[in-house]
């Protein structure tokens, strides 16, 4: 069991969230907390954004409906546990998290395994008076969004380096429509 230490999570939900995988109904259990009292009780707009950008990008790369991808409640089975390489130093951890599991769930044929991912609704208030985050809104944006992006070329090469082709593709007829307009004009290349 994962959870923060800044006191924003009830404890109640740990049993349940343990018994989902002592159960072996599922290799992580994610404590949900977007869809309860998170963006009520969060008080920092730029979270409540950051929360929804990295949710959506990562649901739309992974092809998977994940409600809480940030959050630092969460249960995982030993398999998971012993297969997760923990390569990230800060709050980006939950992000490789989830990703690991998304992708090894997409690649199961190649990988043997399959992991099963459950949310449980859970509350969330905010941090008590006088407590103050480590988290830095901009600087761990930045770091969350790489790490998608590294985490996206990793497990899907193959869409990463076409959108990349894709996009160079794109700049260099940009930068060549001048050329070939000038060409068509004149017949002379300058």
């Amino acid at each position: 069991l994962m959870i923060d230490g800044d006191d924003t999570y009830p404890a109640e939900n740990a049993k349940e969230m343990c018994d989902l995988i002592l159960e072996k109904k599922a290799d992580m259990v994610i404590g949900d907390r977007l869809s309860s009292t998170y963006f009520t009780e969060n008080k920092r707009p730029f979270h409540n954004f950051g929360n929804r950008l990295v949710r959506g990008l990562i649901n739309f790369l992974f092809e998977s409906d994940v409600r809480d991808i940030m959050t630092g409640y969460r249960a995982f089975s030993y398999e998971f546990v012993k297969t997760f390489p923990v390569l990230s130093k800060g709050f980006e951890i939950e992000t490789e998290m989830t990703i690991h599991a998304l992708a090894n769930k997409l690649l199961k044929e190649e990988l043997d395994k399959n992991f099963l991912l459950k949310e449980v609704k859970v509350g969330y208030r905010d941090r008590p008076a006088g407590s103050v985050s480590k988290l830095n809104t901009y600087r761990d944006g930045f770091r969350v969004l790489k790490t998608i992006g590294r985490l996206f070329k990793e497990y899907k090469p193959t869409i990463f380096f076409s959108l990349l082709s894709l996009l160079f593709l794109i700049i260099s007829f940009a930068f060549g429509i001048p050329v070939f307009a000038e060409y068509f004009k004149t017949g002379l290349v300058p």
